[in-house]
């Protein structure tokens, strides 16, 4: 299935046509035949997403899942996901059941004590200049193919001096689990970047993930940086090829060490 299609419209001025438009379909995210998740989400990478879900929920690591398997049917994709036996009990018992909008990352969460949990702290260390950081965030555009077909998606980014890894969807969260996905297996010590605002549950999930900067194009909510901070996390906001804010643990980047 195709992230993607064209649709009929009318442009005024110009008149009929076509426009490209991002598909939306639910994708139920199943552990061991029992379903825990139901997203709307981008129809790719969808393996991705299964590992990277699984990571930044705290449900299993890569080493956790034995098998992962995307089943197309007639109302969305079922991601059949099969875990060890001890990950499978864990899963278990906190398991939650959630329809999730594509703009929320904690819905269907039934406690405040599960949507606040707290990150785990990040160990790993970097040092970047501020060249660095707006060669990061301007490195994005080049790697956002449905983006640019439908204007419609969110990306995030894993950059390290070597280069991005880049992944799409319709949920800036979502868009963020595929990228956990697909950094499997590598050293997280790069900055994650999203074209999206910064809320607690993307760090929590920046956490888990264990990368030690954050940088997003959007401005970040009261919360997530005190999250950051708790957690380690440099946070980098408001960011373009010119210019940014940092927010938390400032020692990370050079020459900006009396940033507050």
């Amino acid at each position: 299935m195709k992230p993607y299609r064209p649709l009929p419209r009318t442009a005024h001025p110009g008149g009929p046509g076509a426009r490209q438009l991002a598909e939306e379909v639910a994708v139920a995210i199943s552990y061991n035949g029992s379903t825990q998740a139901v997203m709307m989400a981008s129809p790719a990478d969808l393996v991705d997403f299964a590992y990277g879900f699984s990571l930044t929920e705290g449900i299993a690591s890569v080493a956790e899942i034995e098998s992962v398997t995307p089943v197309e049917t007639p109302r969305g994709i079922d991601l059949q996901i099969w875990l060890v036996p001890e990950a499978a009990a864990r899963q278990t018992s906190r398991r939650r059941s959630m329809m999730g909008p594509v703009g929320c990352g904690l819905c269907g969460i039934d406690s405040l004590e599960e949507a606040l949990r707290d990150a785990p702290a990040v160990r790993a260390d970097l040092r970047l200049t501020p060249s660095q950081v707006m060669e990061a965030i301007a490195a994005l555009p080049a790697h956002q193919p449905f983006h640019d077909a439908t204007r419609a998606v969110h990306a995030a980014g894993f950059w390290t001096p070597d280069g991005i890894t880049v992944r799409e969807d319709v949920g800036r969260h979502n868009a963020l689990d595929k990228l956990a996905g697909a950094m499997r297996g590598r050293d997280p010590t790069g900055a994650l970047v999203m074209t999206s605002r910064v809320s607690i549950d993307l760090v929590q999930k920046a956490a888990r993930i264990g990368a030690p900067v954050l940088i997003a194009v959007s401005a970040p909510t009261a919360h997530a940086v005190q999250m950051a901070q708790d957690a380690g996390i440099t946070l980098i906001a408001l960011a373009r090829p010119d210019r940014f804010e940092i927010f938390t643990h400032p020692h990370r980047i050079e020459k900006a060490r009396d940033v507050a």
